[in-house]
């Protein structure tokens, strides 16, 4: 541990690798249990934190470890069988940040609306292939719903990415309505939106652009 600390602070070893070293620590059933608690850990800080920021009202759990280990403890039994006594065969699958591949830049956009105010902001980053950022941004909107707030976080974020002279760009957004909005793959109603035909045709110039869904879990940097 106090190696890998050192390694952490002098730069040789990124955080988010920390994370899915520990992660993996269970892989063979090595330390399936660890691997349980580190995985509940992350999630439920990152929760807790949303829940504080945009909760209203939200009281911190008095005894947070004990939280942790309660529901580390509930995933492994379920794990371990079906619910019926009989042994179940499960496949671990790990939603996070990936990095985009050698030579592009991979923007997370996001965007959000808080009725307890009625306001709405967006905002997002870019990371290139070693998982450096590059540049953020964030706005606050005034009032739309969320779904608009979305198309502004995309919109702002490629356009941005299109001044900085990117030439290769990979969109990751949790908005698959979004998502498909914008490639095509659903029909809208009425009139494209003004924003959905901007990011189109933004994707449409000279440079190679993908547009992809990704679970919220693996948009967490913009939250």
């Amino acid at each position: 541990m106090r190696e890998q600390e050192e390694k952490i602070m002098s730069g040789k070893l990124f955080p988010w690798d920390w994370i899915f070293d520990n992660l993996n620590e269970g892989a063979g059933g090595k330390n399936h249990e660890w691997q349980t608690i580190s995985m509940v850990t992350c999630w439920q800080l990152s929760t807790w934190r949303n829940k504080t920021i945009f909760g209203d009202a939200f009281n911190h759990p008095i005894n947070p470890t004990q939280v942790i280990l309660k529901m580390s403890r509930e995933i492994d039994s379920c794990m371990k069988t079906n619910f019926t006594g009989m042994p179940k065969r499960m496949n671990t699958i790990f939603i996070g940040w990936k990095r985009p591949q050698e030579g592009w830049v991979k923007l997370n956009c996001n965007g959000t609306h808080k009725s307890s105010v009625n306001l709405s902001v967006c905002g997002g980053l870019l990371r290139d292939s070693s998982g450096i950022c590059l540049v953020s941004y964030a706005h606050k909107l005034g009032t739309c719903d969320a779904l608009h707030a979305e198309m502004w976080g995309m919109y702002l974020g490629i356009d941005l990415t299109l001044r900085q002279g990117i030439t290769h760009l990979q969109v990751d957004s949790d908005s698959k309505v979004l998502v498909h909005m914008v490639t095509g793959n659903c029909t809208i109603n009425g009139s494209i939106p003004t924003l959905v035909r901007r990011i189109r045709d933004l994707k449409s110039m000279n440079w190679q652009v993908h547009i992809n869904h990704t679970w919220c879990e693996g948009n967490k940097s913009t939250d």
